[in-house]
């Protein structure tokens, strides 16, 4: 690989570094035509930008920093794409680090990306994290913080995310529509707006169905214990199929696709026995046994669109007020509410 420099490209094309300089960052002081040959050479060349060297000039990196809970499932990995699309649009770099549900690994991410030299961090929190004072405190020196996905109040910021509410009322109604008079919800154990957002819209539905809401039909399941998510949730839906409910509404990826597995290993048929329908942006949703009817969540737009309000702020664009941005869901019905 070639490793010419700025000098290289202004010998070879017998103009001052200056210019090549200027042209390779589109500067309105240098003509198209220079632009356009000082880019094909450098091209045709494989030249790279010292990022560092660039950074103490301009006081810049081009790069930003994301934070997510794990790489490991299909909705995450479907943002990430959304992320890396707007930043390659925008000639941004990201750096990408996992909390793993963990508060003090987040934080350690933070801390890290922002030694590193990040010009933002986009960051979507761990199931554990109630305390955001290690957000704050880069907001308060001017630094700019997006939150997507999991959002939560206690953060005056830009978030994005979908439409939670929404789409958990949407996924009741259908249950109801299908004569379910007796539907379990099965949500994750957190203070994040996402779990208290899909809570409410699945009460909501019953409450506006005239169907009363019963306590002992919902459990909120520990997720952020890596060890033990499989004991957790496993207790959790011996305890909702103890209280014979018609049908289960499950509201994360893990929690849907481990829940099937439950029923199916303990000799529950779906939908025959028991109707269950999921929050997943899974691509297995349709090849499981049976197709998983799921709240399909716009992944790749939330990303898309937390990078773009990220890389704004970084420019210094004057975005107003911070906002609150919600994406609708759209809900796919497949086999396992075809009762």
């Amino acid at each position: 690989m070639s490793n010419i420099t700025l000098r290289d490209i202004s010998k070879a094309l017998n103009i001052s570094v200056s210019t090549v300089s200027r042209a390779l960052t589109d500067s309105h002081e240098i003509g198209e035509e220079t632009k356009k040959l000082v880019l094909a050479y450098a091209k045709e060349h494989n030249y790279v930008p010292n990022r560092m060297a660039r950074s103490l000039k301009v006081g810049k990196t081009k790069s930003i920093g994301v934070v997510i809970c794990s790489i490991d499932n299909s909705f995450v990995a479907q943002m990430l794409d959304g992320i890396d699309q707007a930043c390659n649009d925008n000639g941004y770099q990201i750096i990408i680090m996992q909390s793993k549900e963990s508060y003090e690994q987040e934080k350690a991410c933070i801390n890290l990306l922002y030694a590193s030299g990040v010009d933002g961090i986009m960051i979507s929190p761990s199931y554990q994290t109630t305390d955001f004072s290690h957000l704050t405190e880069l907001q308060q020196q001017g630094f700019p913080v997006v939150l997507f996905d999991r959002i939560t109040n206690e953060l005056d910021a830009h978030k994005i995310a979908a439409n939670n509410f929404k789409g958990a009322y949407e996924a009741t109604q259908h249950l109801i529509s299908k004569g379910c008079k007796r539907i379990a919800h099965l949500n994750s154990k957190s203070n994040l707006a996402l779990t208290i957002e899909r809570f409410e819209g699945y009460k909501q539905a019953l409450i506006d169905a005239q169907l009363s809401y019963k306590e002992e039909l919902v459990k909120f399941c520990n997720t952020s214990d890596a060890e033990n998510i499989d004991v957790n949730i496993a207790k959790a839906m011996d305890h909702l199929l103890r209280q014979q409910p018609d049908a289960i509404f499950t509201t994360t990826d893990m929690l849907s696709t481990k829940a099937l597995a439950y029923l199916n290993q303990n000799g529950y048929r779906v939908p025959e026995d028991i109707i269950l329908l999921g929050f997943s942006n899974s691509d297995l949703a349709p090849l499981l046994n049976p197709s998983l009817s799921t709240v399909h969540q716009p992944s790749r737009e939330i990303g898309q669109l937390a990078a773009k309000t990220l890389i704004q702020l970084v420019k210094g664009k004057d975005l107003g007020p911070a906002e609150t941005t919600l994406l609708d869901t759209v809900l796919h019905i497949r086999k396992s509410t075809s009762k």
